[in-house]
């Protein structure tokens, strides 16, 4: 991060927003700045930073101003059919852009915006009165040719125009080539925008082709540059005595790793004994990623980069090259790692009594895996307890303190949504097996509950030394989303406290509690998720929502986790006493955009994991057209109802696939209704549904009901 650019921002800002300043043309700025003419270039750089950040503005007279409220700057996110929203932070709603006042905004560009009088509908309109930045410099699509020029049909369905390629930029691709089109023009009211193949990923029939699109189109980056392999590659492959030196040594501790069968990347592992006086003394192990990568070498540049692992169904695109990810850094069995250690203390109550974070050098007695554990706490496996006979008086004893700290959570108001993830079994051609719900047991949930009392510790820990630092916060839910889940859920004769426009965590949690295996459990817990936000990383600590906590953050995987592995450096430098002012400087100048852009990137790694999900499962259905399933109504809208199966895929019966009636959608019972026959179709409710079909290139599944029935169970109907 380029700390001479962000001054030279924050003195632009300033100088914009100051009383005495008159509005001036970059020309005019740079003269009055004293910019020489070598930096001219830089300057204007500057520049249009500020105003795709919306923190300066141009006035038609193109001269520079402090933004105004009534014209701020976002995000254009268009539809296929023309129209499209603005997304601005730190405004609760995005806003409604009418497809004649788009202004020539292509998907994902930076824009500013001006309102428009008057509302229609609930949104609020407005116009794009300028393009800040483009956004999609490229995207990826199936290319279609035609005898004297080539079309792309783009993947992503926002985006609803072909790209018009000339025959001498086609790099030679054919009628169904999976391409990346580079855009030369985002054409205007008579053109297509026009591009040029800049990647060909290979025929849509080909195997792996299809994920390796979602890989392109969301620019994830795969390979790892030669700089950054050479780094890796002159990492050690075992700790050094130099590494261990001054480390509290825990080489005689009982720990282990617990995992999931195909991971490789081990970055925790927990000890945990219990004394004479019956306390708890747990202790997270994380391993010490930041002794093999140094702030702003090329290793460090890369990941933050990247922000994130990303684990799509078949492959995963590491933070760190495999060398250090599988190697030096991760907790392997039986050989020695260096971590840094929360060691607490836990009473019978499961209150943190006492604790202490310490570099340490460790050494795991087993891997162990989620199934394992389970076989030998919940099946009482014979076999299984025998073979890790010394390890099973430490497994019951943290199946004894999961509950205790969960009984604690829960107490609190910590909301826990219990969703089936989708654990998806591909064959060696990338052809989906089998798709199945994946299971959280008791060894899941041990490693949950370890790993979040660790996270509170730490973040509390470093929020009272008021120092810098990545917290992960959750902030309260917008008061109006509670309303309406207020009104709804009086539906079912439920109800939920507000004190003003607060909402605590602990009614919304006393709330899943009630509805837990009733009809509409499902229903009521996906439209609670609905009305709160997406929790992110800040490095002001407002707290997590959903925790209900006032102090948390992301300590325990810095293999693949940005913020986790900027936080352990803090950590170092604070338990070596070199955190000085400059270095406290230095990371206040720092981590807001540390915070931002990882965000960002797990956002980005969410979407494309949902992306390669939704792909599959749509492979999955397409050689199960016409069979006949059970499932759940998880979603209503005017369009159709979503029904999803117990194996988690998720299909849409259009409105117009409704048999026998006029089918309308009332939202504010959140219902499908017929006029006539009053049969209605709630969300929550079970279902019986037909394959009809599927398109694998929009990723979606459709479902009819039955012929001749309305998919409802007999006393339903």
């Amino acid at each position: 991060m380029d700390t001479q650019f962000e001054k030279r921002k924050n003195l632009i800002c300033e100088l914009v927003a100051d009383e005495q300043y008159v509005p001036m043309k970059e020309k005019e700025l740079a003269v009055f700045m004293q910019v020489a003419p070598a930096d001219r270039e830089t300057f204007r750089e500057t520049l249009n930073a500020l105003l795709s950040e919306g923190k300066i503005q141009l006035t038609r007279q193109d001269r520079y101003v402090k933004p105004d409220a009534n014209r701020p700057v976002g995000t254009f996110i268009s539809h296929a059919k023309g129209f499209g929203f603005v997304e601005v932070e730190g405004y609760g709603e995005d806003f409604y852009i009418p497809e004649d006042k788009t202004n020539g905004a292509f998907h994902m560009d930076r824009v500013q915006i001006a309102f428009l009088s008057g509302r229609r509908g609930q949104r609020r309109e407005a116009e794009v009165v300028r393009i800040l930045e483009r956004g999609t410099k490229q995207l990826v699509g199936t290319y279609e040719q035609s005898r004297n020029f080539g079309f792309v049909i783009p993947d992503n369905s926002k985006i609803g125009t072909d790209i018009f390629v000339p025959k001498e930029r086609s790099k030679g691709a054919v009628t169904g080539h999976k391409v990346v089109v580079e855009l030369t023009s985002y054409g205007d009211e008579r053109h297509k925008p026009e591009g040029r193949v800049a990647e060909l990923i290979g025929h849509i029939n080909d195997p792996g082709v299809d994920i390796m699109s979602i890989v392109r189109g969301y620019e994830l980056p795969m390979e790892f540059g030669e700089k950054v392999m050479n780094q890796a590659n002159r990492t050690p492959d075992t700790v050094s005595e130099a590494d261990r030196a001054g480390r509290m040594d825990l080489r005689g501790l009982q720990m282990v790793t617990i995992d999931g069968e195909d991971a490789k990347d081990l970055d925790d592992a927990v000890s945990l004994y219990r004394d004479e006086a019956g306390l708890f003394h747990l202790g997270v192990h994380i391993a010490d990623v930041t002794n093999y990568v140094q702030e702003n070498s090329a290793l460090d540049w890369e990941a933050l980069e990247r922000g994130t692992s990303v684990y799509l169904v078949n492959r995963v695109i590491p933070m760190l090259p495999h060398k250090l990810s599988n190697g030096i850094c991760s907790l392997n069995q039986g050989v020695d790692r260096l971590a840094l250690s929360c060691l607490m203390t836990i009473n019978g109550k499961g209150e943190v009594a006492d604790y202490q974070i310490a570099e340490t050098v460790i050494r795991v007695d087993r891997r162990m895996s989620y199934t394992s554990v389970r076989k030998i706490l919940e099946d009482k496996d014979e076999a299984e307890r025998q073979e890790y006979e010394t390890l099973v008086p430490m497994f019951e004893q943290m199946g004894e303190l999961a509950a205790l700290l969960r009984k604690k959570r829960h107490k609190r108001g910590s909301i826990d949504f219990d969703f089936a993830e989708s654990k998806i079994i591909l064959d060696g051609q990338g052809h989906p097996l089998e798709i199945r719900p994946y299971e959280r047991n008791v060894a899941t949930k041990i490693i949950e509950d370890f790993m979040l009392i660790a996270n509170e510790t730490v973040a509390q820990h470093f929020f009272w030394l008021e120092t810098p630092f990545v917290y992960r916060t959750h902030e309260k839910p917008d008061p109006d989303k509670i309303r309406k889940l207020a009104t709804f859920i009086r539906n079912f004769d439920y109800r939920i406290k507000q004190t003003g426009e607060e909402i605590h965590p602990k009614e919304l949690q006393k709330l899943l509690d009630k509805i837990a295996d009733t009809d509409e459990e499902t229903l009521i817990s996906r439209l609670t998720l609905r009305s709160m936000k997406q929790a992110k990383y800040t490095v002001e600590c407002t707290g997590h929502f959903g925790l209900a906590c006032q102090y948390y953050c992301h300590f325990t995987s810095p293999i693949r986790r940005y913020p986790d592995l900027q936080i352990h450096r803090i950590i170092k430098e604070q338990l070596r006493g070199k955190l000085s002012e400059e270095r406290i400087s230095h990371y206040e100048e720092k981590l807001p955009e540390v915070a931002k852009h990882a965000s960002k990137m797990e956002r980005r790694a969410a979407e494309a994991e949902r992306e390669t999900d939704k792909l599959k499962k749509a492979e999955y259905m397409e050689d199960r057209i016409g069979e006949i399933y059970d499932g759940v109504i998880c979603g209503i809208t005017q369009w159709g109802i979503y029904v999803e199966l117990p194996n988690t895929v998720e299909g849409l019966i259009h409105v117009s696939s409704l048999a026998g009636d006029y089918f309308y959608y009332d939202e504010e019972a959140c219902e499908m209704v017929g006029k006539e026959s009053g049969v209605s179709y709630k969300l929550g409710q079970r279902v019986t549904v037909q394959v009809k079909g599927v398109d694998r290139l929009a990723r979606t599944v459709d479902f009819v009901f039955p012929e001749g029935e309305t998919g409802l169970p007999e006393e339903g109907k």
